[in-house]
């Protein structure tokens, strides 16, 4: 018993030792909170520097868009029939007469038959685009299917 007096005086003696602790305790919480803080911190710029980024690349986006409506629109403009007909006419160029035109034929050359994509047949009687086996609902073959079963039964007797 003697040596815990001892060692509870010597623990009294020494006030400064628990204000220590405290102490240090207390700068551990602030360490660890300034940690947490600038973790925080760091992905939030981050963040905030990839919504940046995102937002510089979509402006360029819209405005290689514009850039190339522009173009679109300038390309269309030279090659619309009027302007190549005015280019034609200042590079001396001009219309054919008749008499000038000389068709070629070539020998084997067929050209492209036309598909008939018509419903009719050459009788002239129409036919059906939709067979009736695609036409019937669910219901209808749910009841013919548990109708099936009972006219096979029917026709055995």
């Amino acid at each position: 018993m003697d040596n815990v007096n001892k060692l509870v005086s010597k623990v009294r003696q020494a006030p400064w030792r628990v204000q220590r602790q405290w102490i240090g305790l207390f700068l551990l919480g602030v360490v660890l909170m300034t940690m947490v803080a600038a973790i925080y911190l760091n992905v939030t710029v981050r963040t905030a520097l990839a919504g940046r980024e995102i937002l510089v690349l979509q402006s360029t986006i819209d405005d290689n868009r514009l850039i190339n409506a522009d173009q679109e629109t300038k390309l269309a403009g030279l090659t619309s029939a009027k302007a190549v007909q005015q280019r034609a006419l200042a590079l001396g160029f001009r219309p054919a007469s008749a008499d000038q035109v000389v068709y070629v034929v070539v020998a084997g050359y067929t050209p492209p038959s036309t598909v008939d994509l018509s419903s009719s047949t050459e009788d002239g009687s129409e036919t059906p685009i939709l067979l009736p086996t695609y036409s019937e609902s669910l219901f209808d073959w749910f009841t013919r299917k548990l109708a099936a079963p009972i006219q096979t039964g029917e026709q055995q007797q």
